[in-house]
């Protein structure tokens, strides 16, 4: 059963911190360290302190960015910069955005979930990594908080769950313009009765994860460790639970785009590469014209030739060119992920990865990080090859939110950087301390 409740969130005090705007953040694992100074020196309470402190040549056991981080929170609540509700609520959040110029809204709300250890009620569509999971639990260990939430889906065709909020909501308690252009509001709706009506219809729901994977599995590998310390099992314990935002998979807000392949493998030379790809891909060679560095541009253009309803379509960029690659029959994907389900065997990504990283280069999840890396820019996949940064990108189409849901149900797990949801959400909104 999927168990949700309100709780009392932290938020900033405006009468301390002036306009809000300053002092919020992106999500942790997208700040540069470019982005972080830049944080840093926007207001001294930026959320950045918290969830991203700066290192230091000096740190020590006991004086880190984890422990800062613990000073710092404790230090604003004693300063009334942040304030902590006096009555259990549940947060609505909206998040309106343009892209490929159309308006969107993406509506969710902040409450706290139990945590499903065993992912019975809660579905993974991702394998999580050691080190963020490490750096994770130090900041939760420190604060005992959950500072930034957790984004899952719920299934709700006729949208009754986000009618019924909307329809209680007046001004929001924050409105802020976000690092990324976008607009960002929250409310604070401590209707009981609304609250049951929702924890209720979700209580026999299956909840999907769409970004947190990492934070998620480290909040029960936190409950787990507190459980042990303290000879605590009781299921009320605040450790069972997780702050998280909840969306309807079939939000109209909710955007879903691709992550191109960057690659660094000196020694393959085009010609080489080319036809080794032609015994899996019908190819063709495109120019780029006269564009010569808008990147941006070529990017829309590359992007545009990969557009597909049916069957499966990459790009290969070169400096200077770039080849379309059609996959010629989905059938050897049975020879190369047989222990794998059709839906798993026929994702854009799932072929990128069998077929051209691992069948071709070589490269498998024991060496993917030493010669892969990743961008959602289009240009970004132009650019940076044209630099010498990689010797050569792959783009690829935007996985589907139902092949999401299918990879989840079947407790299968897509290759790394499969799903980028748009928009992200902002950092600093709302906060819960266990």
């Amino acid at each position: 059963m999927v168990e949700i409740s309100p709780f009392k969130g932290i938020t900033y005090n405006k009468e301390k911190t002036g306009k809000l705007d300053k002092v919020m953040s992106p999500p942790y694992d997208i700040i540069s360290e470019k982005m972080q100074s830049e944080l840093y020196e926007k207001h001294p309470y930026n959320f950045v302190k918290l969830i991203l402190g700066k290192q230091s040549p000096d740190d020590t056991e006991k004086n880190n960015r984890y422990t800062r981080a613990r000073k710092l929170f404790d230090e604003w609540q004693k300063q009334s910069v942040l304030l902590e509700s006096d009555k259990s609520a549940i947060y609505p959040y909206k998040i309106e955005y343009k892209i490929n110029n159309e308006k969107k809204t993406m509506n969710g709300f902040f409450v706290l979930l139990k945590l499903d250890p065993d992912y019975k009620m809660v579905k993974a569509h991702e394998r999580t990594l050691s080190k963020p999971k490490a750096d994770r639990l130090n900041l939760m260990r420190a604060c005992h908080a959950n500072l930034e939430p957790i984004q899952l889906l719920y299934i709700d065709e006729d949208d009754n769950i986000r009618k019924k909020v909307d329809g209680a909501l007046d001004n929001p308690i924050i409105e802020v313009n976000g690092y990324d252009g976008f607009t960002h509001k929250l409310w604070k709706l401590d209707n009981e009765d609304i609250i049951s009506i929702i924890t209720n219809k979700l209580k026999d729901e299956i909840l999907f994860i769409a970004d947190g994977h990492h934070r998620y599995q480290t909040a029960i590998n936190y409950a787990n460790e507190l459980k042990e310390e303290m000879d605590n099992n009781g299921d009320t314990a605040s450790f069972n639970y997780r702050m998280v935002i909840l969306a309807n998979m079939f939000d109209k807000g909710l955007s879903i785009l691709p992550t191109h392949r960057l690659l660094k493998m000196p020694g393959f030379n085009l010609k080489e590469l080319i036809e080794r790809l032609s015994e899996f891909f019908n190819i063709e060679e495109k120019g780029i014209g006269n564009k010569g560095k808008d990147y941006d541009e070529i990017g829309k253009n590359v992007m545009k030739d990969i557009e597909t309803k049916s069957g499966h379509k990459f790009a290969l960029y070169w400096k200077n060119k770039y080849y379309v690659l059609t996959l010629k029959d989905e059938g050897v994907m049975d020879e190369l992920a047989h222990d794998r389900s059709s839906t798993w065997r026929t994702l854009d990504v799932s072929i990128l990865h069998k077929i051209i990283l691992e069948k071709l280069f070589g490269v498998n999840e024991k060496n993917l990080e030493d010669h892969v890396k990743y961008t959602r820019v289009d240009g970004e996949a132009i650019q940076f090859v044209e630099e010498g940064k990689f010797d050569f990108s792959f783009f690829m189409n935007a996985t589907k939110i139902e092949e999401l849901k299918a990879i989840a149900d079947a407790g299968e797990h897509m290759p790394q950087k499969s799903t980028y949801f748009l928009p992200k959400m902002l950092s600093g909104l709302v906060m819960y301390k266990m």
